[in-house]
């Protein structure tokens, strides 16, 4: 793409990673240093689970899964200062990080019906977002958004993302027990999301690796805000 294609271009910046890199927490500050919306895929993908699991779908059962993903209205507010998710029209911020969803929200993931419906919801996010989007999940440089204006595979070791999760859930107040449960289950969610048959968990071929085991949160900022305003071509910071 040349300089006057880039200039006309939506700013689509995609975020991919494991859970527990910090791709939210990276990608708001990204979103907010560059004037973009900002949207976590993922919290989609929990209101989903959330909905599921409200109303007694054996989210186990595909089928089922597949059937119901039609029904519920989610929201996904992208302004990067206070993103917001809905389900039906009731915030549902706080019960999708629970550890019921997080238990079974790979399987919910992982039903080709549910993420045909969020990637459509997603790609209507970036359509009417006046500055551009920074889009995080898991397959946002891969499927949702192939020709985003900058990719990032973002990542750390296991260790990190089980101290960088455990210390997020303590700020939430979550107890210890929950807490090291839910340390211990980042490996079983690896698997699931990098192995399902749809959509799985991967680096897009043109995305640039960031390992943030050893970087500093405004280190991590800075890497990927110098690369989205290399890539654009006239984005600058807000």
């Amino acid at each position: 793409m040349d300089t006057a294609d880039r200039a006309n271009a939506p700013v689509v910046v995609a975020i991919d990673g494991p859970s527990g890199s910090g791709k939210s927490t990276v990608s708001r500050a990204v979103a907010a240093r560059l004037g973009l919306s900002f949207l976590d895929t993922g919290a989609m993908y929990r209101a989903m689970t959330w909905w599921m699991l409200a109303n007694e779908i054996d989210v186990e059962d595909a089928e089922a899964v597949a059937i119901a993903c039609a029904k519920p209205v989610i929201v996904s507010g992208t302004d990067a200062d206070g993103p917001t998710i809905t389900v039906d029209g009731v915030d549902v911020s706080g019960p999708i990080r629970g550890p019921e969803v997080t238990a079974k929200v790979s399987a919910v993931s992982a039903v080709p019906a549910v993420r045909a419906r969020l990637v459509e919801l997603q790609r209507g996010c970036a359509g009417v977002a006046p500055r551009g989007i920074v889009a995080e999940g898991r397959d946002m440089g891969t499927v949702v958004f192939p020709a985003a204006t900058a990719k990032v595979f973002l990542t750390a070791s296991v260790a990190a993302r089980a101290e960088r999760r455990a210390a997020e859930l303590r700020a939430r107040g979550v107890d210890e027990a929950t807490i090291a449960a839910m340390a211990a289950d980042l490996g079983r969610r690896d698997a699931a999301d990098s192995s399902r048959a749809t959509a799985p968990l991967t680096q897009a071929e043109d995305a640039v690796l960031v390992d943030t085991s050893e970087l500093t949160l405004p280190q991590v900022i800075d890497t990927i805000v110098a690369l989205v305003a290399e890539r654009a071509g006239h984005l600058t910071a807000v």
